[in-house]
């Protein structure tokens, strides 16, 4: 969360970060109930021309979903998990790039159909300047389309963005 100058002060003054906005824990957990309806597999294909097998599992008591990429690098697996940290949403890429950014989600539209996810920090990132993915954007078109817009951060500025469009996979024994 970026805060202002005043924001700050008030921070260094009472020893406490402020509260979020009410509305802001109702869309988080909003989008987090949306992300766990993915659980199932998905077929996603990228603007930079890979295809790819995702797999959406919700986890750990239903307080995480995880989503495992086969061969968007070819032989390699990234996942993705999402949770809740009291009222905001995160979600830690581990990436073949070797580093894991979290990210947290910053802005939620059409009526949660969007949902936008900014750089909070990153493990393995020496500086916030090597590479890493540094946000992404994701809209729900319906309960069997979506699609995630990544942006690649490093030497001080975004060097390219990427957008998948995931389509779910009927299940098993499925007409």
């Amino acid at each position: 969360m970026r805060i202002g100058w005043l924001a700050l002060a008030a921070v260094l003054v009472s020893g406490r970060a402020p509260e979020a906005p009410p509305a802001a824990g109702a869309e988080a957990r909003a989008a987090f109930a949306r992300f766990s309806r993915l659980e199932g597999t998905w077929r996603g294909r990228s603007t930079k021309g890979w295809e790819e097998d995702l797999r959406y599992r919700v986890i750990a008591g239903g307080s995480a979903v995880l989503q495992t990429s086969f061969d968007a690098h070819p032989g390699e697996t990234m996942a993705t998990l999402f949770h809740l940290d009291g009222d905001r949403l995160l979600l830690t890429h581990y990436c073949v790039a070797g580093n894991q950014p979290r990210l947290v989600a910053t802005g939620f539209a059409d009526g949660g159909r969007t949902v936008t996810f900014s750089f909070l920090d990153a493990t393995n990132l020496e500086s916030r300047d090597r590479g890493h993915m540094d946000a992404v954007v994701y809209r729900f078109a319906d309960e069997d389309h979506v699609s995630s817009q990544w942006t690649w951060y490093q030497d001080g500025h975004e060097r390219w963005l990427e957008l998948i469009e995931s389509t779910r996979r009927p299940a098993a024994g499925a007409p």
